[in-house]
């Protein structure tokens, strides 16, 4: 039995098969990001290990694929089973073996960058204060924030895939009921002067509502979620809340000022808080924030376009990088093709807020594998020189004694 897994693994057909499947899940994956979207489609057939009703054409089919982490482990089994079999390393073999190591670094390091790389964004105005924290752009979390003490708040976050039914917390003296949640929402002002308020709901819920919306699959939009939160100790009520990324975002909170003018200035932007056993609570549905050691504030922002035309010319960033553990505190440029690379985290210029040009978006990338795409590359096309100079060095001793 052993013997026939050993064959299997290191055969030659099974490379064929997987290399073929993998072509095929490429094709299916890429077609499927019409419907399913970017984010969507690449998590589901690449950051996965199967497949199941995969969106082939229009249809959605009852079969089960193998995902890009099945295909790409069985790959890698099969290229190490094979060398440890059959590899016999010679000097006329060195360039065969650093090509595969190259492969297998290719495949170890783009296995590590799905599972350890993050991508956010940090949004910055000029006449803004420093942050020390970046945003996803696609995961939100249920925050409760403990502002009693006030040089720090503590912060209880609880992800987005766990806001249903009742949710309790060691840290929480409370616990959390969610009674309705939707992924995607729109906003709906009601109409206080016509009796529209909602009294059972706290905060700015009383005047706003929130509509469940169809999940969207445009790259140029994102889901917009909101959830009705009952808090609870014991058997009490605390109270109802409506939360939602409208609430806890400043663009999607202007926009909404927008749509009232003044009848909710006093509303809309401010924290949604409550008190219990003498402390100070602040609840907010918002983008996952990732705080780093230093704190960043723009200075200066630049945006250039060419002379006729709306197109892009130039951004330009100049900010200041404060780090209170190293005493650092100096100023740098963030430009088109010159990244930030600090602490192991990367910041470009990643865009603006056509609505504010004192606002600039920085596209924040932690990714602690990022050099073995090049490490492999560079021992792939090493090891093809070195085979080929084998082999021509082969061939022209043979010539010189024929």
């Amino acid at each position: 039995m052993s013997d026939r897994l050993v064959k299997l693994l290191t055969s030659l057909r099974l490379t064929v098969v997987l290399l073929s499947a993998g072509l095929a899940l490429v094709f299916v994956g890429t077609l499927a990001q019409v419907h399913e979207g970017l984010y969507q489609a690449q998590a589901r057939y690449f950051k996965s290990f199967f497949v199941w009703k995969p969106t082939i054409g229009d249809t959605t089919w009852p079969i089960l694929l193998p995902g890009g982490y099945l295909i790409g482990s069985l790959l890698l089994l099969n290229l190490l089973a094979a060398h440890a079999t059959r590899f016999k390393f010679t000097k006329k073999k060195i360039g065969i073996a650093m090509i595969h190591l190259g492969i297998i670094l290719l495949l170890v390091g783009q296995m590590l960058t799905d599972v350890l790389a993050r991508e956010s964004y940090m949004l910055l105005s000029s006449e803004g204060p420093a942050k020390d924290y970046s945003e996803s752009s696609m995961r939100n979390e249920l925050a409760v924030i403990d502002v009693t003490d006030a040089d720090a708040d503590e912060v209880i976050a609880i992800p987005e895939s766990r806001l249903k039914g009742e949710i309790r917390h060691p840290k929480l003296p409370f616990s959390l009921r969610v009674k309705q949640y939707s992924p995607n929402s729109l906003p709906q002002l009601l109409a206080p002067m016509a009796g529209q308020t909602r009294h059972d709901i706290q905060g700015a819920g009383e005047f706003i509502a929130f509509a469940p919306q169809p999940l969207t699959t445009k790259s140029d939009s994102r889901n917009l979620p909101a959830a009705t939160v009952e808090l609870l100790a014991g058997k009490e009520s605390l109270g109802t809340w409506e939360v939602s990324n409208w609430l806890s975002e400043g663009a999607l909170v202007k926009e909404m000022q927008q749509q009232s003018g003044s009848a909710l200035n006093g509303v809309l932007g401010a924290p949604q808080a409550f008190q219990y056993q003498g402390r100070t609570y602040h609840l907010a549905l918002r983008p996952v924030r990732y705080y780093n050691p230093f704190s960043i504030q723009l200075l200066h922002f630049t945006h250039a376009v060419y002379r006729g035309t709306d197109t892009p010319k130039d951004f330009t960033s100049r900010i200041r990088l404060s780090n209170p553990k190293t005493g650092e505190n100096r100023e740098v440029k963030i430009y088109m093709n010159n990244p930030l690379r600090y602490d192991g985290i990367t910041f470009y210029q990643g865009s603006y807020d056509p609505k504010d040009p004192r606002v600039s978006i920085l596209q924040v990338v932690k990714n602690p594998s990022w050099l073995t795409p090049y490490f492999s590359c560079v021992l792939v096309g090493l090891g093809l020189i070195v085979q080929f100079l084998t082999h021509l060095f082969g061939f022209a001793m043979k010539w010189r004694t024929a």
